[in-house]
């Protein structure tokens, strides 16, 4: 990995590329705990393509953020925050998607994404699917830690972590 690597806001160029990071690294993290089913269903890659398209063009989505790690031209990484959507949020963003290719994981592509998306003045949330050592360990590094509330979702467990605004860097 001697390359270097772009962290940049995306664009809709990238939405082929994006949906393809968001597919691999889908059936990198969750094989065995999500449904093959779900993850080799042949219109994965188009309704991801669909989502990140509306993820950067629709006017609801304006105050999300959405950032991509390029290595050699490429795509290695993913990352979008936004609002919360629960109007009672104690937080100021909720960091909805941060993904980097298992061969991309410790280059830095990461941490990078992450400060992308979310300021550290920020107050964040985001949830993770558990168990996921690897994940979860990343994010206590930077500043997040389990508020001990959990969700099944599309059958996968899940647990909220935050960081207030006074985190350590």
């Amino acid at each position: 990995m001697s390359s270097s690597l772009t962290v940049r806001p995306a664009r809709v160029a990238d939405v082929a590329q994006m949906a393809r990071v968001n597919v691999r690294c889908w059936q990198e993290t969750y094989r065995g705990l999500m449904p093959d089913a779900v993850l080799d269903d042949p219109g994965f890659l188009a309704a991801r393509e669909r989502f990140w398209t509306a993820a950067l063009t629709d006017e609801r989505y304006r105050e999300n953020r959405v950032a991509v790690a390029e290595r050699d031209g490429a795509l290695v990484g993913i990352a979008m925050s936004g609002p919360p959507l629960d109007a009672g949020a104690a937080w100021a963003r909720q960091l909805y998607v941060l993904y980097v290719y298992a061969a991309d994981h410790g280059t830095g592509a990461g941490p990078a994404l992450l400060e992308a998306v979310v300021d550290p003045e920020e107050s964040v949330a985001l949830w993770v699917a558990d168990p996921n050592p690897r994940a979860q360990a990343f994010y206590r590094k930077h500043g997040f830690v389990a508020d001990g509330t959990a969700q099944v979702e599309g059958g996968v467990r899940e647990i909220r972590m935050v960081r207030g605004t006074q985190h350590s860097r």
